[in-house]
């Protein structure tokens, strides 16, 4: 009786959970068709970036466009995740793209601006 019980209770909480899923009202991974193209939400349109990069001022922007992506979090472009935050590393302007990257940001500052120095040389070439 007991084994029933629980089982009847883990497949309620399962289904539950796969009603609910993340709570981004999106279909479960599974049941997407698997490409080899990258995937359109992990990159927003650049129209969605541009206007998050509009947010700062001029010489902010400027130096958002020669960075192009987190230090921290290399995948994200700036703009993705909303307004970049602009952080001061040993006098010089990082960026990031949302604040859970601070922390890593400010914790290993010659990492972040090796990785930083990368970044602008990889958008340059």
């Amino acid at each position: 009786m007991v084994r029933l019980r629980i089982a009847m209770l883990a497949l309620l909480i399962a289904g539950t959970w796969s009603l609910t899923g993340c709570g981004n009202n999106q279909v479960a991974s599974v049941t997407k068709p698997t490409t080899t193209e990258p995937s359109k939400a992990v990159t927003p349109p650049a129209d969605e970036v541009a206007v998050e990069r509009a947010k700062l001022d001029p010489t902010d922007r400027a130096l958002v466009d020669a960075q192009e992506w987190c230090v921290i979090n290399t995948d994200e472009r700036l703009g993705s995740m909303g307004a970049p935050i602009k952080l001061d590393i040993k006098g010089q302007a990082v960026f990031i793209c949302c604040k859970s990257c601070k922390k890593k940001a400010e914790a290993d500052p010659d990492k972040t601006l090796a990785k930083l120095a990368e970044l602008k040389a990889k958008k340059k070439g």
